[in-house]
């Protein structure tokens, strides 16, 4: 599906850790991926932190561990990411990016939040993000993200050696497309989305990424 004709993205998906704890889960995908993820510091505003992996086509592997504050347990995020965790950790979800999060705000009939990541050098990443509470609802859909801050810190200008082959999700394509408000291909934005009808958890069963030694399914 081409991004140009859309301004739909696959953006990044992102994996709650479970009670071994960020450091941990971060290093079990570096011996998976037979790479090392970088440090993405903090997100603030939702009470959580994170490690990445770069992607290539702009996109990214998120690693995210909620926090033990008292912002994690009112912020959208963070709660979603605490109740993943609490389930032994996994797939969370995936995430598209848009050009404009005008159309999706009426659509939805909800506003944008602001998010925030600083990085442990200070600086820090903004955008906007729509639909997490959504997940929380049907964990199968992704939420929407826009990016504010200037390319040159965001995720997509990291140098990437792996790629995002299939992400495979416990759902259906029809409520997927429903929520996006556009048709959902086998392969969308170059990136296969595989559906199965869910015999438990709803969401991202599994995702394929591929590397300089072939593809590794997670």
């Amino acid at each position: 599906m081409n991004r140009q004709n859309r301004g739909m993205h696959l953006d990044h998906v992102i994996y709650a850790v479970g009670p071994e704890g960020l450091a941990v889960e971060a290093a079990r995908f570096e011996s998976l991926l037979g790479i090392r993820s970088i440090d993405g510091g903090l997100h603030p505003g939702f009470g959580t932190r994170m490690r990445l992996v770069p992607l290539k086509d702009g996109r990214h592997l998120e690693i995210v561990e909620v926090l033990d504050h008292p912002v994690a347990e009112k912020a959208p995020y963070g709660q979603a990411v605490r109740a993943r965790s609490k389930l032994g950790g996994g797939w969370l979800g995936w995430v598209v990016s848009v050009d404009d999060m005008a159309p999706y705000e009426r659509r939805l009939d909800r506003k944008a939040v602001l998010g925030t990541r600083t990085f442990p050098d200070g600086r820090k990443l903004e955008w906007e993000q729509l639909g997490v509470k959504g997940v929380i609802a049907d964990p199968q859909v992704p939420f929407f993200v826009h990016w504010i801050s200037e390319p040159s810190v965001l995720p997509s200008a990291l140098p990437a050696e792996l790629g995002l082959a299939e992400v495979q999700i416990a759902g259906s394509r029809d409520r997927v497309e429903e929520w996006l408000g556009e048709p959902v291909p086998e392969v969308f934005d170059d990136v296969t989305l595989a559906f199965d009808s869910p015999s438990g958890y709803p969401g991202v069963v599994s995702v394929t990424f591929s590397t300089p030694n072939g593809l590794v399914r997670v």
